[in-house]
């Protein structure tokens, strides 16, 4: 399609205004579904909560349910790029955006690597049976988690994911080209992988054995492993799979009408994939027991156990395929944080500059995709997975206390969707009851990851909690020196 070429106040090349209500529940659908359920979910299983995953995506859909409302007052309120980021500057100032998109670069960053890593999974098990063997050289890791005196600690690998940072590239290619044409291609890509999921649904119900799913919630073991305090950590853990609906609002300033449009590709997203992500859980955890489903493929593995060699072949072919509009979502999002943020004078102007061919922020996108194929290349899923989740956890609950702020700076702002239920007044400050429930279950999910964090540190495996505490460290310290020296 034609596009006309639109300059803002300064007269820059603006974002193009082409995506609907359906290329925005696509992008968040396309985002959502991927990781979380094609990886992350047997890693929850196996690990913390058994069959009762399924509970754990009912939690985190909850989580993630308040802070929807949240997002969608705010993204028909100011419809803008940068999501959290945005929203922090306009209700609580620089240096609160600023700790907000620095998470939003962990988080989204992150997801990507995380993406990849399991795009790896799944592509070398398809390779596998068609006979082709790749190296453990190049489909490894430079750092992963290995058992030392009973604990898994992260040490060197000694390889290098090479699929998984590849994957990012040609996807950052894909993006280089433009959002019509890129989004083309994410629409023919979720249909594509939801409709494998449906078939998976379906065909594999015929195979569940009720003794996989007995005892549903297992008998708890400390350390939030099994039990009701398992449930809500594999919550945590999988907490990350539903941060598509955000990446719906990174897209207000490329959406054709923000105030309707972005509430209903949030509400649509979230709701199509928690089902989704419940019947998926629950066919695989039934098919096979929950203790073999810790693997980077645990849909393939389930999809092995039926014994169908050409529907276990398509339905893998499909989560590789599909997976890469995961990453091609979360790099796209991840630009449009890093172009609100260079914006504002708190990045580099190249991550702003937006090339007059394609209307996109074409350098930004490239320097994203390539520090996110390092990551892939170099760190294990589980980490990056725990590591999202912490940083959507704290994002989360910024959106929902801006939500509060700005009812009581601009009270009387348009409002084209409110968060429902109301609210109280206290000392001239609305307290409202779904953003307080929204940071309330924001720090349920981030609370067991930081503490099963602080537990491992204290037997002796310090690094995963170190990258956290290093990374807001310096955070912290580029703020004073970059930010506000602009």
């Amino acid at each position: 399609m034609t596009e006309n070429c639109q300059l803002d106040g300064n007269g820059e090349t603006e974002l193009a205004r082409t995506l609907g209500p359906l290329q925005l529940t696509l992008i968040g659908v396309g985002c959502v579904i991927g990781a979380g359920i094609f990886v992350m979910t047997g890693s929850a299983a196996a690990t913390h909560a058994g069959p009762a995953v399924v509970l754990s995506f009912v939690v985190a859909a909850i989580a993630c349910g308040f802070t929807a409302f949240c997002y969608a007052e705010l993204a028909g309120t100011m419809p803008l790029s940068g999501s959290s980021y945005s929203y922090a500057r306009l209700t609580f100032g620089r240096f609160t955006a600023w700790c907000a998109g620095w998470l939003l670069l962990l988080e989204y960053g992150i997801a990507a690597a995380t993406v990849a890593v399991g795009f790896a999974g799944y592509a070398v098990a398809l390779l596998d049976q068609f006979g082709l063997h790749l190296p453990a050289s190049v489909t490894s890791p430079m750092f992963d988690f290995r058992a030392v005196g009973g604990t898994n600690r992260l040490q060197f690998g000694g390889g290098v994911n090479l699929v998984a940072g590849g994957a990012i590239l040609v996807v950052t290619a894909v993006l280089m080209r433009g959002v019509t044409q890129s989004f083309a291609f994410n629409t023919a890509v979720v249909l594509l992988k939801m409709a494998a999921l449906i078939a998976f649904v379906l065909v594999g119900i015929a195979f569940v054995n009720p003794a996989n799913l007995t005892p549903f919630v297992p008998p708890a073991q400390g350390d939030f492993e099994f039990g009701w305090p398992g449930v809500l950590r594999g919550a945590s853990a999988i907490f990350f799979a539903y941060v598509g609906f955000e990446t719906v609002s990174t897209s207000a300033a490329e959406a054709r009408n923000p105030q309707r449009d972005l509430p209903i590709g949030i509400f649509m997203t979230l709701l199509i994939c928690t089902v989704l992500y419940m019947a998926v859980a629950a066919v695989m955890t039934g098919i096979v027991p929950y203790a073999r489903l810790g693997v980077a493929d645990p849909v393939a593995v389930a999809v092995d156990a039926m014994h169908l060699p050409a529907f276990g072949i398509a339905i893998k072919s499909a989560a590789v395929i599909g997976l890469l509009s995961v990453l091609l979502t979360s790099i796209y999002g991840q630009s449009r944080i890093f172009y609100a943020m260079a914006r504002d004078r708190m990045l580099p102007p190249v991550f702003a500059r937006v090339d007059e061919r394609t209307r996109t922020p074409l350098a930004g996108t490239v320097y994203t995709g390539l520090a996110m194929a390092v990551l892939a290349a170099c760190l294990p899923i589980s980490l990056l997975g725990d590591l999202i989740s912490l940083g959507t956890a704290v994002a989360f609950a910024i959106v929902c206390a801006a939500v509060m702020r700005l009812r009581v700076a601009e009270p009387d702002r348009p409002r084209s969707f409110r968060v429902p239920l109301g609210g109280l007044r206290v000392r001239g400050w609305w307290i409202g009851i779904i953003p307080v429930l929204g940071i309330v279950f924001a720090a349920l999910m981030g609370l067991p990851l930081l503490i099963d964090m602080v537990l491992r540190a204290l037997r002796g495996d310090v690094l995963p909690l170190a990258i956290v505490g290093g990374y807001f460290v310096i955070g912290l310290v580029i703020y004073p020196l970059f930010a506000e020296s602009r």
